[in-house]
């Protein structure tokens, strides 16, 4: 219904990674809403499904957190001012 209405927004989360570059599901959060609870949900659902390299610390794989930017574009919907 959202992509119908061209709806767009940025969420930004805050991951952990373990030491394996697997995202520890409850451990993530949203950090900054996009203003709207389905892209918000959408965001965490798809985090969940991510693999990353591990971060390393001295060559020895290390957990991480980090915020992470999830943009929800429409290919139709308005150019954002302040985009590239």
């Amino acid at each position: 219904a959202m992509y119908d209405q061209k709806i767009e927004g940025d969420v930004t989360l805050r991951l952990f990674v373990d030491s394996a570059g697997r995202i520890v599901p409850e451990s993530t959060r949203v950090h900054e809403s996009s203003g709207y609870p389905a892209l918000d949900s959408a965001a965490l659902a798809g985090a969940a499904r991510l693999v990353f390299a591990p971060a390393r610390r001295r060559g020895i794989p290390v957990a991480t957190s980090f915020l992470q930017p999830v943009e929800f574009r429409h290919p139709e919907g308005a150019v954002l001012k302040g985009g590239p």
